[in-house]
């Protein structure tokens, strides 16, 4: 599994007690995100979870129309992943209302 869906994990496998869920599940394949913040996710993010987050990173990169590639939407979704994972939860978007 390369953390970002896909295959179950093999038995056996790396597992981390998870920040997030709060409970120890199999853990990323790879750190999914650069330096520091990268290193600590996968140290204490499950698979799971950071599928969780995926779905959230979409929906934020879509409501704000951002481009991943570029330096601001990289920073932004830095700064959510850190609140997503390890502080108060990622807020929604301001005005945003979920597809019917």
């Amino acid at each position: 599994m390369d953390g970002r869906g896909g295959e179950p994990p093999k038995p056996g496998g790396r597992t981390v007690f998870c920040v997030k869920l709060q409970r120890q599940m199999p853990g990323l394949d790879q750190p999914p995100w650069p330096g520091e913040l990268g290193k600590r996710i996968y140290e204490n993010v499950s698979a799971e979870a950071w599928r969780g987050w995926e779905d959230r990173m979409r929906m934020i990169l879509n409501e704000y129309r951002l481009q991943p590639w570029q330096k601001e939407a990289q920073d932004l979704m830095a700064q959510l992943m850190q609140d997503y994972f390890f502080g108060s939860g990622s807020a929604l978007p301001p005005n945003y209302q979920a597809p019917k």
